[in-house]
């Protein structure tokens, strides 16, 4: 290994040239250098491995590989295909053509908003694998990309500890009552309204806490029938006339004329979405774009500089 620390990509691409063209001179022509320089860089790789690379018969004859150099140019082709790939990768990866993006997210997220995102960002990168990491807590969430699991994250508020995470804010989400489009009135929903009235919704998790806790300030003992972890099950639910449901509004489907959405009166605080990422850690190109996009689409101004959590 010590006799080749100083070998270099010049020896290779000088070795790989003139066992192409047959003679120092056409290798020249062909890398854009002078002949004397073509045979330096020879020479110079030559005295690193301490033997001919080259038989030089003389006059207009083509040089040919000596057996070392033979060997030698198998391995030098090998190194210089890795390198080619290398660069058009790197110029893949800083261009964000290419890669992996795991987005850390919850499943009105997912349903509500990141079509549109994701839509937009495989429009410009067909290539890219996305994949989508969900939970239903705020603290696995958390914990993912704390640990690298994820390369960013959605978040509901600040999470973490101070100064943890990176945070743009994209929107305020208001939770909703929603109910059978033939069961409910005009206007908004009241604690009046929902004292006794039978509620389908979410199984545990943090956005059936902050439901809870938000029905609770109102003055209202929840009085669940029926619970599920998935949206679409509570609101299939909600159309078969088992109760109603208090949802973040992304979490609707708002064309489904078989239900209704009204807003709560008091309103229970709104979800404030977030996308975030590791405090002091560089956004790969893909990964920038996706939080350009998520702001475009929830109407955001673009931050000159992202928002400490």
């Amino acid at each position: 290994m010590d006799r080749l620390r100083d070998l270099e990509m010049r020896h290779l691409i000088a070795l790989d040239a003139v066992a192409t063209t047959g003679t120092f001179g056409r290798a020249a022509v062909l890398l854009g250098y002078t002949q004397s320089a073509i045979s330096q860089q020879i020479a110079s790789f030559e005295r690193l491995v301490g033997a001919p690379l080259f038989d030089r018969p003389g006059g207009p004859r083509p040089v040919t590989l000596t057996p070392l150099g033979e060997r030698l140019l198998e391995h030098a082709r090998v190194l210089l295909d890795r390198v080619e790939a290398t660069s058009r990768d790197l110029d893949e990866f800083q261009h964000g053509a290419t890669g992996r993006l795991r987005i850390g997210t919850f499943e009105s997220i997912s349903t509500g908003l990141l079509p549109q995102i994701v839509r937009q960002l495989l429009s410009e990168r067909p290539q890219l694998d996305i994949e989508l990491v969900e939970a239903f807590e705020d603290d696995k969430l958390v914990d993912w990309l704390r640990a690298g699991t994820t390369d960013v994250s959605f978040f509901i508020g600040n999470n973490g500890e101070p100064g943890e995470f990176e945070t743009v804010h994209l929107k305020m989400d208001p939770y909703v009552v929603v109910a059978r489009a033939d069961s409910v009135g005009d206007g908004p929903i009241g604690a009046d309204d929902l004292v006794g009235v039978p509620l389908v919704g979410e199984h545990e998790g943090s956005c059936h806490k902050r439901v809870n806790e938000g029905l609770l300030a109102m003055g209202v003992q929840p009085r669940y029938v029926f619970r599920s972890r998935g949206n679409g099950a509570v609101l299939a639910m909600v159309r078969a006339g088992m109760g109603m449901a208090v949802m973040a509004r992304m979490a609707i489907d708002r064309d489904d004329p078989e239900l209704a959405i009204r807003d709560l009166d008091p309103p229970i605080t709104p979800r404030d979405v977030r996308l975030a990422w590791r405090a002091g850690r560089t956004l790969s190109p893909v990964a920038q774009r996706l939080v350009d996009i998520a702001l475009e689409v929830c109407d955001q101004p673009q931050p000159s500089t992202a928002l400490a959590s």
